[in-house]
């Protein structure tokens, strides 16, 4: 009975949360805003800080980032949160949804064991899984930062960015190497 209570609630809370680090933003992130914002009546796209990581761009910068590629996306609300488990924020917020990507089989484990933990600790928040179409399933923000330096890497990484953000993705890699960097790239830091 509890479920099938928590069940009408989502009917009328159709509200998720997509969750990550977005540093940056990627096209199979996009992908995941625009079909995710077609799902529900409001996409909460949040940016998860861990205090602990080293983020390449800043928190502002990423959420200018989201503001230019998801303007003409009207039911999408941006937001961040830190040092904060997800189901945690989504009942903050009052979503009913946490919309997740699988690209892969490591990724499909990965998120299994979350959504059983996540139903355990919240059962009023369900998980939405979508799987990225063949073009977009390996691209993750680190991949896109990894190309950074060969010869050639600025017009790779075009296909990967959404073009709002490109030239100053660009900009931010001087010669291959990040501004203010005098060593080369660090160790980039995985996704959320």
């Amino acid at each position: 009975m509890h479920r099938m209570a928590n069940l009408k609630r989502r009917r009328v809370n159709r509200r998720a949360v997509y969750a990550g680090s977005f540093d940056p933003i990627t096209n199979g992130h996009m992908y995941m805003i625009r079909t995710g914002a077609g799902m529900f009546d409001e996409l909460v796209v949040a940016i998860g800080i861990n205090p602990e990581k080293k983020y390449t761009f800043s928190l502002e910068e990423r959420l200018g980032f989201l503001r230019k590629c998801t303007a003409g996306i009207p039911n999408v609300r941006l937001d961040h949160f830190s040092n904060m488990f997800l189901f945690h924020y989504a009942k903050q917020i009052h979503a009913a949804y946490i919309l997740r990507g699988i690209r892969n089989s490591h990724d499909y484990e990965y998120e299994r064991a979350m959504c059983y933990i996540n139903a355990d600790l919240n059962p009023d928040v369900a998980s939405v899984f979508l799987m990225p179409p063949r073009e977009l399933s390996e691209i993750s923000s680190s991949f896109v930062k990894g190309l950074v330096g060969p010869k050639g890497w600025a017009r790779v990484v075009k296909d990967y960015l959404p073009p709002p953000i490109y030239r100053h993705f660009l900009e931010h890699f001087v010669d291959g190497k990040s501004r203010g960097d005098t060593g080369g790239l660090k160790d980039m830091p995985e996704r959320v």
